[in-house]
């Protein structure tokens, strides 16, 4: 609707998880290394924590999608509240195989067959959980187990956990300890910066096919205050705004057209939870369980 107006050849604020419009700032970049090295090194367990909204998704898209097509065997769980059959049938049938037993047993035996012959043709193959804080302890346990399907020097599946800071609290749980030590690579998200926000909007515009500053000055701090810094949160109130401008036939999107969709969207009351920016983004878990960041 309004992507002629602004001379946009796509849609610069689209929610979903699009690779091509990650922004690569210095903690994205850390993240985004530690997965490919994770996947790559074939490390077993990797876990990525971020505040909801900051890009995990778009995030393992982009290191997925890094790795030469063909090469890498994707099983992308979106939804962790399954009982621990269905949890295996669905990683089965997600890398295209067709289980030929509903027994945990039968089924764990037939991953392991193809697991091995992936790693004789030198294939990676990777499963990753998504809200992985919703996930039930006895989940998490049997999710422990799969990587013990592996050779005598290297992890036959690799294993990324993503989900909110709450996940990060779950593991320091007693009984989850030895999953905690099986971690080898800790990537983070957070909320973005003022300067930030402002690289990002220009850059996902410039991705989408214009270099005119849209927004102004002022209406980029409001859009940064109004989000908190969330990734999320900017595109929803930029692509309603966009929508204003268009039907005000306005060039330049100001300030009031951003406190007006803010007070629409409940911004100034929603309640958000970012965690303080934190120095260390990558860390490499070691064997007590600890990890410095």
């Amino acid at each position: 609707m309004y992507k002629s107006f602004y001379q946009l050849k796509s849609n610069p604020f689209n929610t979903s998880p699009d690779p091509r419009f990650l922004y690569m700032m210095p903690h994205t970049r850390e993240a985004l290394a530690g997965l490919e090295y994770g996947i790559s090194a074939r490390k077993g367990f990797i876990v990525l924590v971020g505040e909801v909204g900051t890009g995990k998704t778009t995030l393992l898209r982009r290191a997925l999608g890094s790795f030469t097509k063909g090469r890498v065997f994707t099983s992308f769980i979106f939804n962790p509240r399954l009982e621990v059959l269905d949890f295996l049938e669905f990683v089965l049938s997600d890398f295209g195989i067709t289980p030929t037993t509903r027994t945990k047993s039968g089924m764990l035996i037939q991953l392991n067959r193809w697991l091995i012959e992936r790693f004789r043709q030198q294939e990676t193959c990777v499963i990753v959980v998504d809200e992985a804080q919703n996930l039930s302890s006895e989940l998490l346990e049997e999710i422990r187990l799969l990587t013990n399907l592996e050779t005598s020097s290297e992890k036959l599946v690799q294993i990324i956990l993503s989900g909110q800071p709450e996940f990060e609290d779950k593991l320091r749980q007693p009984e989850l300890r030895q999953l905690r030590q099986r971690v080898s690579l800790w990537c983070r998200t957070k909320a973005i910066t003022e300067e930030q926000t402002a690289a990002y909007i220009a850059q996902r515009l410039l991705i989408a096919g214009t270099s005119t500053p849209i927004f102004t000055p002022e209406a980029v701090l409001a859009i940064h205050r109004t989000s908190r810094g969330i990734p999320r949160v900017i595109n929803l109130v930029c692509e309603h705004a966009l929508i204003h401008g268009y039907v005000e036939q306005m060039a330049q999107i100001p300030e009031s057209v951003i406190l007006s969709v803010a007070l629409e969207l409940d911004l100034d009351t929603q309640p958000f939870s970012v965690a303080p920016n934190q120095g260390g983004l990558l860390t490499v878990g070691n064997e007590s369980g600890r990890w410095d960041r």
